[in-house]
């Protein structure tokens, strides 16, 4: 408690009191980028978050490239309903819960990666266990005496809140990530193409799917605490499908999402410095809108393209008018 306003104390120096009420001072925007980050980067706070988020936005840039290759989306929204129930647990028992959002995913992760294929077909049994495990999650809420400040960060996010031994945690795991994923990305890359043709060629296709939902489980318990366990798809899975529609080449598309990934981020947590919103509201809105702009891009080029040739066409038969008439009154002039 003492660190975490220890790090808010430049911030509450800009407090006025008008009125009787203490109220804060909102920062401004100026034409000055430099000076205006200058002033963001001055508070120790908003320095965690930028790099905790530029840590997460990386893992889920790259975890989320294979997820939607996988087909997994449902895997990791899965996840992310399992850690909250895991989390509240912690919250319970006096421990931090980012411990419980780490052994319930990763434990659920292994767990899907083992029954592999088993899983398919099953999605309203899975539907059914996640809303049980959901519904766990709010029991332990509810036998929880204390505020419940901490699970209202798990389920929507709060990186302002990050501190600096998060962002240590958050380093850690995602160099872990990045380890295990560079040493599995080629057999990975090729299980997640074809994975029949890839079997019969030798790879360990169940040990890869077992390695890689470890891997999820650790993005989802870092994407987490940015966006929260609600909104883990705008991290997760919004910027590689926006990357996947952009190009088809694998590295291109994983530095694509990775890219959209930071962006989306560091926009969300700027704008919400000058704004008084969430910053997964910000975060989330930017990685839709861009989705959709992506969407909609190639049919209006497609539709104004044909609305081109559909006005070409009448100009093309006014010049071939002319000859046909000469042809029709050919045999009048011989006569």
């Amino acid at each position: 408690m003492l660190h975490t306003i220890n790090l808010l104390l430049p911030f509450l120096s800009q407090l006025q009191v008008r009125h009787g009420l203490v109220v804060a001072s909102s920062p401004t925007l100026s034409w000055n980028l430099l000076a205006d980050f200058g002033e963001i980067f001055r508070y120790a706070f908003m320095r965690n978050a930028y790099l905790a988020g530029t840590l997460v936005a990386i893992v889920a840039g790259i975890v989320g490239y294979f997820v939607v290759l996988r087909g997994l989306s449902f895997a990791g929204h899965s996840l992310s309903h399992i850690g909250f129930a895991g989390a509240t647990a912690a919250i319970l028992v006096g421990v931090s819960s980012l411990y419980g959002l780490l052994a319930f995913t990763i434990g659920s992760g292994m767990m899907m990666g083992w029954l592999g294929k088993r899983l398919q077909g099953r999605d309203v049994v899975t539907g059914i266990v996640l809303a049980w495990m959901l519904g766990l999650g709010v029991l332990f809420l509810s036998l929880y005496k204390g505020y419940a400040t901490e699970a209202y960060a798990v389920l929507f996010g709060q990186v302002l809140g990050i501190s600096q031994r998060d962002v240590i945690i958050t380093l850690i795991t995602t160099i872990v990530t990045l380890v295990v994923l560079f040493a599995i990305y080629r057999p990975l890359l090729f299980a997640s193409l074809d994975e029949e043709i890839a079997e019969a060629r030798g790879v360990p296709t169940q040990l890869l799917s077992l390695l890689f939902m470890v891997v999820l489980a650790l993005a989802v318990t870092a994407a987490t605490q940015v966006v929260g366990v609600l909104m883990i798809f705008a991290l997760l899975v919004t910027p590689a499908a926006i990357a996947e529609r952009l190009t088809s080449r694998p590295p291109l598309t994983i530095l694509c999402s990775v890219v959209l990934s930071i962006l989306f981020t560091w926009l969300g947590l700027t704008v919400s410095y000058y704004l008084p919103y969430p910053v997964s509201f910000f975060i989330t809105t930017f990685a839709f809108v861009t989705y959709v702009l992506v969407r909609l891009l190639p049919m209006l080029l497609r539709k104004r393209g044909a609305q081109r040739e559909a006005l070409e066409e009448p100009g093309d038969e006014t010049l071939f008018a002319p000859q046909d008439t000469e042809l029709s009154l050919a045999p009048s002039q011989g006569a």
